[in-house]
């Protein structure tokens, strides 16, 4: 069996954790609970013909990137960056994980995770935010962790493009 190291990055309450909880467990939880360091969860999936195990390192959201989680990202084959749609600030603060997530381990297959697609009417993030992403050939999902919409397919796409 494969096994891949993938890394949820992003800022503060962005849904990392509930991320995680819908698609290991099938859960949601209204509660929240601040993230400290890393959490790992195991899940085995299905790519294809081949079955990949994904060791998901659930990193604690930092105002800076600092340098336990940069010693969080070795060994990862790929993240997904997480992204409040509800929450504007939660856009610059992914550019700026992303670009030092992409200097300290270099060009890893990653999607991007527009998180809260349940709470659209309040979005902070425009069209335009959106279509500025895709210009730069990042992958978008439209994501919730509270119904589930299209979390197993962002951890499947992730999963394919480690491959």
């Amino acid at each position: 069996m494969i096994q891949k190291k993938i890394c949820l990055l992003g800022g503060h309450a962005v849904g990392k954790t509930s991320l995680v909880a819908r698609f290991v467990r099938s859960i949601f939880s209204e509660s929240y609970h601040t993230s400290i360091g890393v959490k790992i969860d195991k899940k085995v999936v299905t790519v294809g013909t081949e079955e990949v195990s994904l060791m998901i390192w659930d990193l604690a959201g930092e105002d800076e990137f600092g340098p336990a989680n940069v010693a969080y990202l070795r060994g990862a084959s790929g993240y997904l960056l997480v992204l409040d749609g509800t929450r504007r600030s939660s856009l610059d603060r992914a550019l700026a994980v992303q670009q030092r997530a992409h200097e300290t381990i270099g060009p890893l297959p990653f999607i991007v995770l527009i998180n809260k697609a349940d709470l659209a009417a309040e979005w902070e993030l425009s069209d335009e935010d959106l279509s500025d992403l895709e210009k730069r050939g990042w992958r978008l999902h439209r994501t919730s962790a509270k119904t589930g919409e299209f979390v197993e397919a962002a951890f499947q796409t992730l999963g394919a493009a480690m491959l």
